[in-house]
Parts: C-alpha cells; structure tokens; sequence
C-alpha cells in the first residue's frame, strides 16, 4: 500500500524559503483534510462526534502502516542519515536548496554533517574506506595523501560541487570522497 507521510509539526518544513525560492507543497493527505474539516461543523455535539469519527480512522490508518507521522525531529534525523546518498525526488519531503548556514539549506536540507570515525582501512589502491558513527560507509575517491585515520577522530563531510563531497579529517585538509551505503 501506499504509504502517505503526515508531518504535523513540520509545517514550516514546507514554508517559502528566505531565500525566495518556492519548495514543492505535499497536498494534504484526503483523511488529514478530512480531519481538520471538522473544524467547519458549527454544531458542538456534531463537530465532537465528527473529530471522534475521523481521529478513529486515523488511528487506525497509522496502526495499518499505510499513514505515517513524523514530526520535524524526525524529518531531520532522517535527512541526516541520508546525507551523501543519491536519491530520486521524493516530493519535497526531504527539503532542497543550497542555502549552506548551520549545515543546513534554507528549507531544512542538510549540506554537511559532524561524525566520529568508527573505523578507517586502506584499500590496495591507497584509498580510505571509513564507516562514521551512523554507520555510513564513505570511500576516498581521489589518491591524495592523508594521515591515517583513526577511530574516534572528528570527520566533517560537506557537499562540494557536481554531487561530490569533501571530508576534512581531524582538521586536515579536505579530500574527497563519496558514500557507498
């Protein structure tokens, strides 16, 4: 089944960026709509008895798997670990934009992160392959000599241009390196 992503406290996910550019608006899933319709019922009995009525339907959209709630928390952690991977568009749930303040873009996308090296080994070709906290695995894909990497060191990656990345190790200069998981 299709599965519709309802962020409640995600609203300003989905607000005109600063910066002027204008991000994709999800359309209101039809039983949210549903939902907030019955803030137009007058009658106070008939607007109880229609919240009871669609809040059971949501409840029981979500325990089926096919409505999922997220709040912005969420939504942040989720682009955090997706950091670096190639994926299709996924209707704007994940934010865009450039926008490099914080590490974050305009509309909440991420444009770098801060990890720990969880551990660091040298390929037969000179290359780094490194596996972050998270358990992202990053490969060096440049042969530019650095310092062995060692667990527990500080790794910032960031976006650099044409959909690669930059890795600054322990404050070393950057090299380049791309995600494989």
């Amino acid at each position: 089944m299709t599965r519709t992503i309802l962020a409640f406290a995600a609203a300003a996910l989905f607000a005109t960026a600063a910066s002027g550019a204008e991000p994709k608006q999800l359309p209101r899933p039809a039983l949210f709509k549903e939902l907030v319709d019955c803030r137009a019922i007058a009658d106070g009995a008939a607007r109880l008895q229609c919240y009871d009525a669609t809040v059971a339907k949501v409840d029981a959209a979500e325990q089926r798997k096919e409505l999922v709630i997220v709040d912005q928390a969420e939504v942040k952690k989720a682009r955090r670990g997706l950091f670096g991977l190639s994926l299709p568009d996924l209707g704007g749930i994940f934010g865009g934009g450039d926008d490099k303040e914080g590490g974050t873009n305009a509309l909440g996308g991420v444009n770098e992160i801060t990890s720990t090296i969880k551990s660091a080994k040298m390929s037969n070709y000179g290359r780094w392959t490194i596996q972050i906290e998270d358990g992202a695995v990053w490969v060096q894909t440049e042969t530019r000599t650095v310092r062995t990497p060692k667990p527990g060191q500080p790794i910032r990656i960031r976006k650099a241009a044409m959909g690669s990345f930059f890795a600054n190790i322990n404050d070393q200069p950057a090299i380049r390196m791309m995600r494989l998981n």
